[in-house]
């Protein structure tokens, strides 16, 4: 165990000498180091005035067009190369134009075997009554599983940018919550009885819309659009405190990610059979009845939970930063 040294005695220690260098206190050169309290800098009026004045000399001569040559020609210049670039533009576009084949022509990009195939062989190939529907979840099923994430990630990037931080910010984050109720209409008989009225038909047309996206009009799409829409709604009418209750953050990141895995799962297998010529053993069903189309109903309820949850997700972000 170390005792304690007398102060005369580490005065005259190495350890002592070397803290004041480190201090700046005492140079080992030149001795003590005189130590002045640091003055807040003060420029001279003068001095300020007279650089305020160079800059403004220096703006009129550089900008003063009038009597500046050398910005009346790079102006000319200026506005000569400008037409220039759009005349040769618009010659570029008529002529790409003047090569694209009549209207109605038999050898139009659009009329080609793409589209003659969804609309001779989707009903057999995929069992959607539905076109549309067939021709986005089983033949471009790939392209709408990036969009289901581009869906994600921009929800994703919005909690990153908009989200209040819980640890370091409490104080700002009652204080938010409280000032947001302000605008929450829990007292607003009227619309609290509408949205009592109308949010469970609209959830239901929501999810009728998904379930019969493969035998009409509809799909993931617009009916996830639907379902978001009433559940906005309902947070409108009567508060966060009550839609937390079945809808939260945790709620939202645990759907989109089940949804998103479902998906990814089901097309990989729809992608593994297809393209080693495998026989898929998931049936197409009748077509026209509920339980049909293979796998694009599974698909559709997937897309519907992403978007229902990314619409709802944004407006709560954007409206007080969180949960």
């Amino acid at each position: 165990m170390s005792r304690k040294v007398p102060e005369e005695q580490y005065k005259k220690t190495r350890s002592y000498h070397l803290r004041q260098w480190l201090d700046g206190t005492k140079d080992p050169f030149l001795d003590t180091v005189e130590m002045k309290p640091q003055q807040e800098f003060k420029e001279d009026t003068t001095v300020t005035r007279q650089r305020s004045e160079e800059k403004k000399k220096i703006y009129e001569r550089v900008f003063d067009v009038e009597h500046n040559a050398e910005m009346r020609l790079f102006q000319k210049i200026y506005r000569l190369f400008s037409v220039l670039f759009c005349i040769s533009l618009v010659l570029v576009l008529l002529t790409g134009v003047s090569y694209l084949p009549t209207f109605g022509h038999a050898e139009n990009p659009v009329n080609n075997e793409v589209p003659q195939r969804y609309i001779e062989n989707g009903l057999q190939e995929t069992g959607a009554v539905n076109i549309v529907t067939g021709m986005i979840l089983d033949y471009r099923a790939f392209d709408t599983l990036g969009e289901s994430h581009v869906l994600f990630i921009a929800t994703c990037t919005v909690l990153i940018l908009l989200r209040i931080d819980k640890k370091k910010g409490k104080d700002s984050i009652a204080e938010r919550e409280a000032n947001d109720r302000i605008y929450e209409p829990k007292n607003d008989v009227i619309l609290q009885t509408v949205a009592r009225i109308l949010v469970p038909p609209i959830i239901i047309f929501g999810i009728y819309v998904i379930l019969c996206g493969h035998l009409g009009p509809g799909g993931g799409f617009s009916g996830g659009a639907v379902i978001g829409a009433g559940l906005i709604l309902y947070l409108n009418a009567f508060g966060f405190a009550k839609t937390e209750r079945f809808f939260t953050a945790k709620t939202y990141k645990w759907m989109s990610f089940g949804a998103l895995a479902c998906y990814a799962l089901a097309k990989s297998y729809s992608f593994y059979t297809g393209a080693n010529e495998i026989h898929s053993v998931i049936p197409l069903g009748t077509p026209g009845a509920i339980l049909s189309s293979g796998l694009i109903l599974i698909l559709n309820i997937c897309v519907g939970i992403v978007v229902a949850g990314t619409m709802y997700t944004f407006y709560v972000m954007f409206r007080k930063g969180g949960y």
